[in-house]
């Protein structure tokens, strides 16, 4: 039987990591770290649990279910609700929130910063079309994405953040006991958790399946155990080196607040950075940077927008597809990043809990043997608190409304871990406990 190899599973590893490591992996783990000063290492080990944890076992879930991508990891809850899941999923992560992220933070870490106020819309017009024209030429080789993501871009964006992590760590900019915000102060597990949701990854993990399947198979590999185990295993080496990259950037974070006070974002935070320690250079550096880091995901995230419509929409071909959510994902980069941010909280809110739970039955389904009737009462009471939540974190203007305001308020107030965005755990787990009696009953009259 045909073995990867050790330059294979490196190509493998370093395309699973560029897939992942882009816009919001740049820039929220080093505005986390201002955010919790010398609450680091509790705000530290919170987010790797949502940010890193959550989107290995999500991999391992794709594997050990051996499934494609997220429509087989959903479909034991019907085929409707794996057509939406996967629907919702790829328009969130693509042409809504993180695919037309990646241009705008990659618009901000470069021309953003060297335009006048005047010129920045039409800056970020020139520049998100180009950036998608480039996305869609690379993607539409299907079979060279991981050439160009794990072959070449991804290491050159790994040398150049190694760069800067080497310099702060023989010259660091300070200590590490800063006065967290309230927040921080109050919550620090809790807000940094949700911080993670932010990076999209446990979402992207099961998108990206597709992807990382069709790669393997293009190593010459087609038997779907051997693909899951090879899945497997290059997923933690490209899950372990983010984390890593998470800690560095983190650090960075709560060290700079010695020279600088705590910034709007982490674009600026990192532009501050990276020109203390490299100075009239720092611009450009960053610039280099974060536009391979964000190329990297907008790639992967079209290509597997691309793949997985195509194979369960398959009327349209591949390359029609990458046009459709490339073009859209050009609209919605130029409505700028802080709105594409404010649409993201309370899509993100709705979506996290679903997929979290999707990605938990999966790794669990050995015990249940993958069976219906442990998943709909799983799934029916996270549904319910991830779509009061989603309600609870629209623009103030609507939560807010006479309507929508008295329904939050008593949820809020009411229900255990509402306030902090973490209810739907305790009824996951209800729902959980009850599919499985419900498992257990019905196999037992089976058996009888």
């Amino acid at each position: 039987m045909k073995k990867l190899d050790f330059k294979q599973t490196m190509l493998l590893s370093s395309l699973i990591f560029g897939m992942f490591f882009g816009a919001g992996n740049l820039i929220f783990p080093v505005h986390l770290g201002q955010l919790a000063g010398g609450q680091w290492l509790t705000a530290t080990i919170a987010f790797l649990l949502s940010a890193t944890v959550i989107p290995l076992l999500a991999l391992i879930a794709l594997s050990q279910t051996r499934s494609a991508g997220v429509y087989d990891l959903a479909k034991p809850l019907g085929s409707g609700f794996a057509i939406f899941f996967l629907i919702a999923a790829h328009v969130s992560l693509g042409p809504m929130i993180a695919t037309p992220r990646t241009a705008t933070v990659a618009y901000s870490l470069s021309f953003g910063n060297w335009l006048p106020q005047g010129g920045q819309q039409i800056g970020l017009f020139i520049f998100s079309a180009i950036f998608f024209m480039t996305v869609f030429w690379l993607g539409s080789r299907e079979k060279n994405v991981t050439k160009y993501i794990g072959k070449y871009l991804n290491p050159i964006f790994v040398i150049l953040i190694g760069m800067i992590f080497l310099i702060a760590l023989i010259h660091p900019m300070g200590g590490l006991t800063h006065t967290p915000t309230l927040a921080y102060q109050t919550s620090a597990f809790s807000s940094a958790f949700l911080e993670g949701y932010n990076t999209l990854d446990a979402i992207a993990a099961l998108t990206f399946g597709i992807s990382i399947v069709r790669a393997i198979q293009g190593l010459g590999f087609s038997d779907s155990g051997v693909i899951a185990k090879i899945t497997a295993k290059t997923g933690i080496i490209a899950i372990s080196g983010i984390a890593v990259m998470y800690i560095g950037l983190i650090l960075l974070g709560a060290t700079s607040l010695s020279r600088f006070n705590l910034s709007e974002n982490g674009t600026i935070a990192l532009m501050q950075i990276t020109t203390y320690y490299l100075g009239d250079l720092g611009g450009a550096f960053l610039a280099v940077m974060g536009i391979i880091a964000v190329l990297t995901t907008a790639i992967g995230l079209t290509a597997s927008f691309a793949q997985d419509f195509h194979r369960i929409f398959p009327k349209l071909s591949y390359k029609k597809w990458l046009f459709i959510t490339i073009f859209l994902s050009f609209i919605a980069s130029n409505f700028g990043l802080d709105t594409i941010i404010s649409w993201a909280l309370p899509v993100l809110m709705f979506l996290y809990p679903i997929a979290i739970t999707l990605i938990l039955l999966g790794v669990l389904s050995p015990l249940f043997n993958n069976a219906r009737i442990v998943y709909l009462p799983t799934m029916i009471l996270t549904f319910i608190p991830a779509i009061l939540d989603g309600i609870k974190n629209l623009p103030a203007h609507i939560s807010g409304s006479a309507t929508i305001e008295p329904l939050v308020s008593w949820y809020t107030n009411h229900i255990p871990f509402a306030d902090v965005g973490l209810e739907w755990v305790i009824t996951t787990i209800v729902g959980f406990v009850v599919g499985l009696v419900l498992y257990k009953i019905q196999r037992q009259s089976t058996l009888n």
